[in-house]
């Protein structure tokens, strides 16, 4: 069932793709570096969770040490997590999305397309997740932009 705009008194038909696949991107983005690193999965857990944990401290810089907001949507999957020795996994406030700066990363992902479309098949569904990444990861100013919080610097 779904619902559709119609004259009161008739009942239209409509037809509804009904088929669901899913790809979850995991993302991460240092503003100040202008760097970003993302993993798109079939699966959403702490399983798959350890290669993007595992990419994000590859490109952090030899001998620096990265803290890493988590999303608050995955705190079942946070706890079973094992952060390398690179990286000190940071658990969001409830209720403060605001604090994360992926946030605003989602939000211009969101309007890049892939949110809202139908896909033919899984393959294409990686296609745009990879493609909508590839265009903010290769616009290093929008990085900086979108993702920076004045008050998340560190002067040392």
């Amino acid at each position: 069932m779904t619902r559709v705009w119609a004259k009161r008194g008739t009942r239209p038909r409509a037809p509804r793709d009904q088929r669901y696949e899913w790809a979850y991107l995991f993302g991460a983005v240092r503003p100040e570096r202008r760097a970003a690193a993302a993993l798109v999965m079939p699966t959403a857990n702490a399983e798959v969770m350890s290669p993007h944990l595992a990419e994000i401290a590859r490109n952090v810089a030899p001998g620096a040490h990265a803290a890493l907001i988590l999303d608050g949507a995955g705190h079942p999957i946070a706890e079973k997590l094992k952060a390398p020795p690179n990286i000190t996994l940071v658990p969001p406030p409830p209720h403060a999305p605001e604090l994360n700066p992926m946030e605003n990363v989602w939000e211009c992902l969101r309007g890049a397309r892939p949110a809202i479309a139908a896909f033919d098949d899984y393959e294409d569904i990686l296609d745009a997740a990879c493609d909508a990444w590839m265009l903010l990861e290769n616009d290093k100013e929008r990085i900086a932009t979108i993702a920076a919080r004045s008050w998340a610097t560190v002067n040392i």
